[in-house]
């Protein structure tokens, strides 16, 4: 059969699958597939020129641009510092030794490095901690999207008792009992201590924590000589055989989107918030700048390395009941190549970056 209509009969074949995800599981098509030019630069260098022009006519991928910031929460000197102590301060937890450094580090990518991260009261908990690194890019926070902004995200862990365990009034207590945050908060927010500029001045913080102007964005604006051959490939599969833009599209690679990957977990994922039975499972695809600093991988991190990661989904994901439909039809398996996994890992980590090490400031 012509590998044209081969191409076409494929791209046919996922759409009929797009369409029976529903309405709560909307991918988007790769746009990459085995047309007839694609095949002739299937396993041969691809022309970064011809490249950057099918994305940038065929696809959503963007250089990332600036974190966006709310207009009631704008970017002032006084709350960027003030939320800076208040992220490094232990004081916002119930025992005054857990900070929001403690399973965001910055020097571990802003996360833990490990697979989930250890409660309150001992042991392990439920979720892996996700990276803060370009949270502020999200329209929805937490592995499950139950927090609608950063300011919303920034209190769930500071009165979450399986995490720092402090009830928002006490902490406002506590705080206005020290004079230096008094007088921080006063010079940043005319209505001084209360939960919503706690929470402003943390998101604030957060938003400075971002990678950007990596060399993928450097080749989506115009240089092509910022990614290597190896690298272009690996893009070359990003956008069509590996279908990592079915869902890591946009300015920050996620399409904000919920999906159930197939993990073997009892995690309830989205449904715990909507209660939605379809939303078994499902979480929200995460960005991947930064991503060579942030393992392991997955809410439960049980994928250690970013070789685990495509080894993963090129096998199609483990058994879960509730696998994304997209996953079952088109993914299992994909049929990597060992060739072809070392050039999706070579693109992958152009997008690592380094992010901005802030340090513990001095407290009041």
């Amino acid at each position: 059969m012509n590998k044209l209509v081969k191409g076409t009969i494929l791209t046919l074949l996922i759409c009929m699958g797009l369409s029976a995800c529903g309405e709560k599981e909307k991918v988007k098509a790769p746009t990459n597939l085995q047309t007839e030019e694609q095949s002739k630069a299937q396993g041969n260098e691809m022309d970064p020129e011809e490249l950057l022009t099918n994305l940038r006519n065929h696809t959503t991928l963007v250089p990332i641009g600036d974190v966006p910031i709310p207009a009631d929460n704008p970017m002032k000197p006084e709350v960027l510092e003030l939320g800076q102590m208040l992220f490094f301060d232990p004081r916002l937890s119930g025992n005054n030794e857990v900070s929001c450094q403690t399973c965001h580090d910055p020097d571990i990518g802003y996360g833990d490095n490990q697979p989930t991260f250890d409660k309150f009261t001992g042991g392990n908990g439920a979720r892996n901690s996700p990276t803060v690194i370009n949270s502020g890019y999200y329209k929805f926070n937490f592995w499950d999207g139950r927090a609608a902004s950063l300011e919303e995200q920034a209190l769930g862990p500071i009165r979450n008792p399986d995490e720092m365990n402090q009830p928002l009034d006490e902490l406002i207590k506590e705080l206005s009992a020290i004079k230096g945050y008094q007088e921080r908060f006063q010079a940043a927010f005319p209505d001084g201590i209360n939960e919503q500029n706690i929470a402003k001045a943390l998101a604030a913080f957060q938003r400075q924590i971002v990678v950007k102007d990596t060399p993928y964005d450097k080749f989506l604006e115009g240089d092509t000589e910022a990614l290597t051959n190896q690298e272009v490939n690996g893009l070359r599969l990003f956008t069509g055989k590996a279908f990592c833009v079915t869902c890591h599209n946009g300015p920050n690679l996620s399409d904000n989107n919920f999906y159930n990957i197939g993990l073997n977990t009892e995690d309830k994922g989205r449904q715990a918030v909507t209660g939605q039975e379809g939303d078994l499972g499902r979480i929200r695809t995460p960005g991947l700048y930064g991503i060579t600093h942030t393992a392991p991988y997955m809410q439960d991190g049980s994928l250690a390395t970013l070789e685990d990661v495509i080894d993963y989904y090129d096998r199609g994901g483990d058994s879960h009941p509730n696998k994304s439909f997209f996953i079952q039809k088109f993914m299992s398996p994909i049929g990597l190549t060992q060739q072809e996994k070392s050039d999706l890992l070579a693109f992958l980590k152009t997008l690592g970056g380094e992010p901005p090490i802030f340090t513990k400031p001095e407290l009041p």
